[in-house]
Formats: structure tokens, sequence, C-alpha cells
């Protein structure tokens, strides 16, 4: 397992792309707009980390600018930690074994989504290619929220 990154949501892109980069000192390193989803991700990262950040090899801060205002009360801008991992059908089966809710399953064999005893997100990916679409995960639904 490795730590990918963090994801905070963020009401002006602007503002906080000038706090991070221009005050903290974190650096831009890829930037994806989502006019079907009506969002933008831009990853940053601390100065250095530029080359492997850029490889998905270092850790970064993901800001998600959600183009429709949305109230981020309860903790809502703070989104998820980001783990890639080896084989995602082993990892979640062991955590489903150990008696972990697999909210979001893996069923494009790339992503899946479990929380933490506090309610914290974790995202878990797939490293390199995503998997073949393999049962039980293919036909089992999202629970709660993630």
């Amino acid at each position: 397992m490795r730590y990918l990154h963090t994801m905070v949501r963020v009401t002006d892109l602007d503002a906080s792309l000038d706090f991070y980069c221009n005050k903290l000192g974190l650096r831009e390193v890829r930037r994806a707009d989502n006019p079907g989803g009506r969002f933008t991700l831009v990853f940053l990262c601390a100065p250095g980390d530029e080359g492997a950040a850029m490889d998905n090899n270092a850790p970064t801060v993901e800001l998600t600018y959600n183009w429709d205002p949305e109230d981020y009360g309860g903790g809502r801008n703070f989104g998820h930690l980001a783990y890639a991992v080896d084989d995602i059908y082993a990892v979640c089966q062991r955590l489903k074994d150990a008696g972990v809710v697999i909210n979001r399953p893996p069923r494009d064999g790339h992503m899946a989504f479990v929380r933490s005893p506090d309610n914290v997100s974790i995202e878990l990916l797939q490293a390199g290619e995503r998997l073949p679409p393999a049962e039980p995960w293919a036909s089992m639904p999202n629970v709660g929220v993630w």
C-alpha cells in the first residue's frame, strides 16, 4: 500500500491556489476539468516533489472545486485519504473478512471506498492497470456514503 493524496473541497479555487501555492509554497502538478461532473481537480505537492508527483509517486493535496455552490458544513470540505494497492480485490476481501463495510465496491477493478471507525473515507485505487471486473464485486451495490 502507498499513500497517494488527501482531497479537500474548496469554494474559491483562485483564493485556494493563492493560499496553497503563493503563500504556503506548494506547487501545482496536475489539473483536470470535468465538465460532465462540473468540477475541477488540482493536485499540489511540496517543492522538490514535482517530478515524482507527476508520476503519482509523491503524496499530493487534491483540491476539488465543484462549479456549483455547495455548503460544506459538517466537515464535508474534507474528502478522503487515498492509497494505491497491488490487488484491490484481495485488499477489499481482507477488509470485508475483518468486518469492514465496503461502501463503494471495486466494481470497475480500479476504485473502492471504505470508512474508518471515525467515518473518514478511504479511497483504494488499483496500482497500474485496472483489474477485469470480477464477482462478487461487479454486482455488489454501494452501501451508505463515502
